[in-house]
């Protein structure tokens, strides 16, 4: 392969990365659209095997023992799902139950257990972004990692950092965190922590480049689209969170269902050989998002480790890429025995590093039903009958932290005359179906799919079933004896205001996965665009026409247009409560009614007009052939956009108002490690990896003569039959460029996540945050940086890259914040040299802190002093 640096290079921002289409005889997609000009890089080859870190010296050792000893079966058995609906989660591997490793469950949501029951509905990702409190994000991820445990499930598939939010209008976008790259990966970080923390393995998702749902997959009519992205912008922005949580110590990581510059996320070597498992040193397991595995051979050279669930084209008909035809594939020499055994060794030494093969419980669910018994694999014609669910309570205490997650998103953004908080004797008058239950029961409709009610959630497999749901109805009623309510989308004529009265407005969007289409909206929001659904603005406008005093409480899934209301005189307070869980309702009174001021702060700006965005984060809806999204606004999405663009949002990103107010002072910046060099220090040398025989196993070992159980129709085997007859390949195509030859050692990398010095504090910044009003609350303090011109690159004005969040400070109390500034945080990525290059000392370097990005009260400039702006 060409190196890197003999790339003819582009100017503007950077080098386009990128992975030809990988072509696989296997299949039926190896057809790919011709890409934009320059959007083509080498691929990488062979997969660099696991086991080098020291902190997973001991789960490699213990999986090499055991990997050592296991048949072609077993090992192929591990890697391969056992096939759509065949067993209680929603994918499960093969089993080597000889060395005590069951079939691992892996199961949906981020948010909460899918499909089950006396489980936690958590808030979504993108409010557990807006509360900005890293405690929270790890609390969170605590409790979803015990009910992980509870219900036995080995693998939760979450968190997502991946949609970043990109495209507004995109499904996804209310999964993750926020449209930062930074807040992303801090709520992800967090959040792998405290779940990892009680022996679940997390699975980050979805690598990479997922922005939209239409034409997202490829299958035997269709090809996916192609994200298209230059390799800086790669780096600097959707990359930044996986680096992180890879630097966390992810155990699992899942490939999204599209192509990037023309290879498919499930068989690009350049992602997963190359930037995942080489450059970012992730020491896990890779798999497929749900039948996103395309080809065979192709999919295990370019880094696959996991199939899920198993199934081939075409789901459901006994056929695999893998399964089976890995068997042979090993046999007949095509796919290396070594990657086979790395893939295997990955697998079982995460299963040992969260200490899963000690008293780890079995699944004690089923997400195909929810009856105590049913037919154990589903997806069979016949089945046998078991018990598959045993109703086991896993919610623990786990309410108190979803509202207090819930609650801390708030964001406050407008409170003209302090209408807000309310008294418990104000009269209210409350419109809006988002107010009220669901008619048909919080869980009636499948994952979700429909907007009837308050929301608590978008729709599609980031769902969860909610064991029970507080509406904001309820908990007004609850609270006030002077409430009156009028659960209608529509103005009732009858409506009698007085002066006194205050309206509350509930209205909502809502979006979701693309399997589950509701109301028009595909996954994305196509039919609906930014705007309330179910005629939200004009019942906003209605209620303004009739009142004099108008609250609006938003749940909602990402922006949302406020233009044709927000100016309106009566309209004097606005509260977005984001997607909240089960506690909708009392996490939303404890700010009404001024129990809790609000402190959230929002995780992506609102704009006045749709239009104010780059045309190129529209959604693309092309019917024929496969879609080129090419992100041609780089590293310029949300706040970046807006600020270089010289275009002023509604409302900007981190901003948030409280009942209080806050002041910040005696800034202070000192040096931790100095920036010396441009670059970092030499990298730390890889350790030893685990070593294996190279001899191609008996035929014998996956032939089913040897097996003495019942097959299940369509459950899938590694077994073949005559597998004797199978002889070494004389020729097969492989993909181009590919190689057994491995790679020197990326100067990038070093340790999980990059090299270890990108992570040493360099600069350190100390601000003092006092509540200056007269009631409690808690600040947040968003430090930004912005990179000299010397760098010699186009950088955005202001780039979040650290924040904090204070206590809860009573009125005159105070407290010194510590924000702690990174090598990388300071850095851009050099497309030639292929690492990450700092201005020395720090030099011409602007640090900004405040309450939002349009607040910022203190500069510090490197190399001299702070001040208050």
């Amino acid at each position: 392969m060409a190196p890197l640096t003999s790339l003819v290079l582009v100017s503007l921002l950077a080098q386009p990365f990128l992975a030809s289409p990988v072509p696989d005889a296997e299949s039926d997609l190896s057809a790919r659209s011709a890409l934009p000009a320059d959007y083509q890089s080498p691929p990488y080859y062979p997969t660099p095997p696991g086991g080098w870190m020291p902190d997973w010296a001991d789960a490699y050792a213990k999986a090499h023992a055991v990997v050592s000893n296991m048949t072609l079966a077993e090992k192929v058995n591990l890697t391969t799902g056992t096939g759509l609906y065949m067993g209680p989660c929603v994918g499960q591997t093969g089993s080597a139950l000889r060395f005590g490793i069951p079939n691992l469950c892996l199961q949906d949501s981020p948010l909460g257990v899918r499909d089950t029951d006396h489980n936690t509905a958590f808030p979504a990702g993108i409010t557990v972004g807006a509360t900005f409190n890293k405690e929270l994000m790890y609390a969170r991820g605590v409790g979803l990692g015990e009910e992980a445990r509870g219900k036995g499930v080995n693998v939760l598939l979450g968190p997502v950092v991946g949609p970043l939010g990109r495209k507004p209008r995109g499904g996804r976008i209310w999964e993750g965190f926020g449209a930062d790259p930074v807040l992303q990966a801090v709520g992800g970080a967090q959040t792998i922590k405290g779940m990892q923390s009680t022996g679940a393995i997390a699975s980050l998702k979805h690598y990479i480049g997922y922005e939209q749902e239409m034409s997202r997959m490829s299958s035997v009519v269709s090809v996916g689209y192609s994200s298209n992205i230059d390799d800086r912008t790669l780096h600097e922005m959707y990359l930044w969170p996986f680096a992180e949580g890879v630097r966390a110590g992810v155990g699992s990581l899942m490939t999204s269902y599209n192509d990037v510059n023309g290879s498919a996320c499930s068989q690009n070597s350049k992602l997963l050989n190359d930037i995942l498992k080489d450059e970012l040193g992730f020491q896990g397991f890779v798999m497929t998002d749900w039948l996103g595995q395309y080809a065979g051979v192709a999919s295990a050279l370019a880094g696959l480790d996991v199939a899920m669930p198993g199934d081939g084209a075409i789901p459901l008909l006994g056929d695999s890429y893998w399964g089976s035809e890995l068997s042979r594939s090993i046999l007949n020499g095509t796919v290396p025995l070594n990657r086979l055994n790395d893939m295997v060794t990955r697998i079982v030494a995460t299963w040992y590093k969260f200490g899963q093969d000690k008293d780890y419980p079995l699944p004690n669910f089923s997400a195909n039903t929810a009856d105590q018994t049913g037919e154990i694999y589903p997806g069979a014609l016949l089945s046998p009958i078991g018990v598959v669910n045993q109703y086991v309570n896993v919610e623990g205490d786990h309410n108190i932290t979803a509202r207090a997650v819930a609650r801390e998103a708030i964001t406050l953004l407008k409170n003209d005359q302090n209408i807000l908080p309310f008294r418990h004797n104000d009269s209210l008058k409350v419109f809006g179906t988002d107010a009220g239950p669901n008619p048909n029961g919080p869980n009636s409709c499948s994952d979700k799919g429909c907007d009837s009610g308050v929301l608590t959630m978008g729709w599609g497999s980031g769902s969860a079933n909610l064991p029970y749901l507080v509406t904001p109805q309820e908990a007004i009623g609850n609270l006030s004896n002077n409430a009156k309510f009028y659960i209608t989308d529509t103005f009732p004529s009858d409506v009698v205001a007085s002066p006194t009265d205050i309206a509350i407005v509930f209205i909502n969007a809502d979006s979701g996965e693309n399997y589950i289409t509701v109301d028009g909206n595909p996954g994305d929001r196509l039919e609906a665009g930014l705007n309330a659904w179910h005629n939200g603005d004009d019942l906003v406008k209605a209620a303004a026409q009739k009142f004099s005093n108008v609250v609006v409480v938003v749940h909602t899934v990402g922006p949302i247009l406020m233009e044709e209301w927000i100016d309106l005189a009566p309209v004097k307070a606005v509260l977005v409560a984001h997607l909240p869980g089960q506690e909708a309702g009392w996490s939303l009174t404890d700010i009404l009614f001024g129990d809790y001021s609000p402190s959230g702060h929002m995780p992506y700006s609102i704009p006045r007009s749709e239009s104010d965005y780059p045309e190129s984060v529209g959604l693309i809806d092309q019917p024929i052939g496969q879609i080129q999204d090419t992100f041609t606004e780089r590293l310029y999405i949300d706040y970046r956009h807006f600020m270089n663009a010289n275009i002023t949002p509604r409302y900007p990103f981190g901003h948030g108002l409280s009942y209080t107010t806050f002041t910040f002072s005696s800034p202070s910046l000192s040096v931790v490690t100095p920036l010396d060099s441009e670059y970092p220090p030499a990298r730390p040398s890889k350790g030893s990896t685990p070593v294996y025989s190279q001899k191609i196993p008996a035929a014998s070992e996956v032939a089913w003569s040897s097996t003495h159980f019942t097959r299940i129709w369509r459950y899938l085997y590694p077994y073949l039959d005559f597998p004797q007859l199978i002889t070494a390949a004389d020729t097969y195509q492989y993909p181009d460029g590919y190689t057994t030859q491995p790679k020197p050692a990326p100067r990038a990398g070093g340790a999980q996540g990059g090299n270890p010095a990108l992570f040493d504090t360099a600069f350190s910044v100390q601000v003092q945050v006092e509540n200056t009003g007269s009631r409690h609350g808690k600040a947040v303090a968003q430090l930004y940086v912005a990179l000299p011109s010397s760098l010699g690159l186009d950088t955005p004005p202001l780039q979040l890259r650290q924040f904090e969040k204070t206590k809860d400070l009573a009125p005159g109390q105070s407290e010194i914040l510590t924000l702690d500034i990174t090598r990388k945080d300071l850095s851009v990525w050099d497309v030639v040299v292929q690492d990450w290059k700092a201005p020395v000392n720090g030099e011409g370097v602007n640090i900004w802190v405040g309450q939002s990005v349009e607040d910022l009260a203190v500069i510090c400039e490197v190399g001299g002093k702070c001040s208050m702006a």
